[in-house]
């Protein structure tokens, strides 16, 4: 009973195993049968996975390919477009290379085989002038659809915000080259859906709002518009701040930059409208007559390009507060008259001298101006002391005549002492006057010269009517002759 138990099981299971070889020959067989006419698994001919395909298949899947192509609208939605392989002339060139793979193929060892990868220029055809016009054609290239896209860039001053950062936009605006390489692409290996935006064709913005370059233009641009400078002339006041400083703010992408030529513009209207120097003045004399001057170089004169240079440097350092304007020269006072009430006043007709202070008469004096006769005419003009000077030697061609208090106003014009003459006022400046300066008696220019500093005013006119003739005004012919020289020496001290 045993022995044909085990008999009995033995048979069984030499009949499993013929059954489970025979499924396997069957399978075999099949798979052999079956890869005679379809390509092993893994295959890829030109970037396409034929696995498991017949020729007929592919020649077939070629006549019925399309790609369908996702675009971004500039709202940021999608939508697609179809790009038929008819309308391009997609086909495979020949057969014949396909079947030639086909049979090269080891279909024995298919159980084994993972395919092979193949390259075969040209197996694929198309129109390529066929393609680009159909790629042209995608919405993302039209006018009235794409959108190009926007840096991020600092935006228009406004007095409520300032300068701030405009953020990039996207768009939907397509680079052709991109597109075209990708659709390209898709087509050769017969890829059914593409989305442009995941292939990266779209132009994208280079700035964007993170942009560190960016962010120090803006941070140099709020600096400029956070100043406030404010400028007083007398009672009279000029506040520069950022709404004006802004309009001066040259901004070109990531850069910013103070534009100098309008600095230096608003410099100008200051000048222009605070300057007095070489402008026409009324006075008042001492006789009861007001008059106009219109020469001398007295008044307010702004340094107008190195005021420009520094107030660049302040708006640039983002320094704010009080500003005083660099001057060539000043005056006593922003109000009218500049010349203020502490001033020399000579007239020349009268051969007069007055010194105020503070608008009271401190002192007053005859005195010899240039000589008529010879050309010397001492001009007219609102001038200030340029310095003074002690024990000062005029010194010319032979002479050297020290003058002991020297007071110039007017180039090499100035008051002295003139110790060599005995009188003064009348009309001895007529004849035997200066080369232009006024000389004083020595004890007025003592006086004088204690009152005075530089910058005193210095009102020079002539005043018809007033002329006053000394009696005692002629000179003898040594003292005349000690004036010659001693005038001879101021000139070439002049020079």
């Amino acid at each position: 009973m045993l022995r044909k138990r085990r008999r009995k099981r033995g048979t069984v299971t030499r009949k499993f195993l013929f059954i489970l070889l025979l499924a396997a020959a069957v399978v075999y067989v099949g798979g052999v049968f079956y890869y005679h006419s379809h390509f092993l698994r893994g295959t890829v001919i030109d970037r396409i996975d034929v696995s498991n395909m017949t020729v007929q298949d592919l020649l077939e899947q070629v006549q019925d390919y399309s790609l369908r192509i996702t675009e971004r609208q500039s709202d940021g939605s999608t939508l697609e477009e179809t790009l038929s392989g008819k309308d391009i002339s997609l086909q495979y060139s020949s057969a014949e290379p396909l079947e030639e793979l086909l049979s090269q193929q080891n279909k024995w060892l298919w159980f084994l085989a993972s395919g092979e990868t193949y390259e075969m220029e040209g197996l694929v055809t198309y129109e390529e002038e066929a393609l680009k016009e159909q790629i042209q054609q995608l919405k993302g290239f039209q006018e009235d659809f794409a959108v190009s896209p926007t840096d991020a860039h600092i935006s228009e001053y406004t007095p409520d915000n300032g300068f701030q950062i405009i953020a990039e936009t996207q768009g939907n605006e397509l680079d052709y080259e991109q597109t075209f390489d990708t659709i390209c692409s898709a087509v050769d290996s017969l890829t059914d859906q593409i989305d442009l935006e995941q292939e990266g064709c779209y132009r994208e913005p280079q700035v964007t709002a993170d942009n560190e370059q960016l962010l120090a233009a803006l941070e140099k641009a709020q600096k400029y518009t956070s100043v406030t400078i404010t400028y007083t002339f007398g009672e009279n006041t000029e506040v520069l701040d950022g709404a004006e400083i802004s309009t001066w703010v040259k901004i070109d992408g990531l850069e910013v930059e103070l534009d100098q030529e309008k600095v230096a513009d608003y410099v100008a209207t200051l000048r222009k409208k605070y300057d007095t120097i070489f402008r026409s003045r009324t006075f008042q004399t001492s006789y009861g007559q007001e008059i106009t001057i219109d020469s001398g170089d007295y008044g307010w004169w702004m340094n107008y390009t190195q005021e420009a240079i520094e107030l660049a440097e302040m708006i640039e350092n983002g320094e704010s507060g009080e500003r005083t304007p660099v001057y060539y020269q000043t005056a006593a006072s922003y109000e009218t008259p500049d010349y203020g009430n502490t001033y020399v006043e000579i007239n020349l007709t009268a051969q007069h001298l007055f010194f105020y202070q503070d608008g009271t008469l401190i002192l007053e004096s005859d005195f010899v101006s240039g000589n008529a006769s010879r050309g010397y005419d001492t001009p007219a003009g609102v001038y200030s002391i340029t310095y003074k000077q002690r024990n000062a030697t005029l010194t010319g061609e032979n002479y050297e005549t020290p003058v002991s208090y020297w007071m110039p106003f007017n180039g090499n014009i100035g008051m002295h002492d003139a110790s060599w003459r005995s009188s003064f006022g009348g009309d001895i400046y007529k004849t035997n006057g200066s080369h232009g300066c006024i000389n004083l008696p020595v004890s007025v220019a003592q006086e004088l010269y204690g009152y005075v500093e530089k910058g005193t005013p210095v009102i020079c006119y002539y005043l018809p009517g007033t002329e006053a003739v000394k009696e005692d005004a002629a000179v003898s012919g040594e003292e005349a002759e000690i004036q010659s020289g001693s005038e001879n020496a101021e000139v070439s001290a002049a020079e």
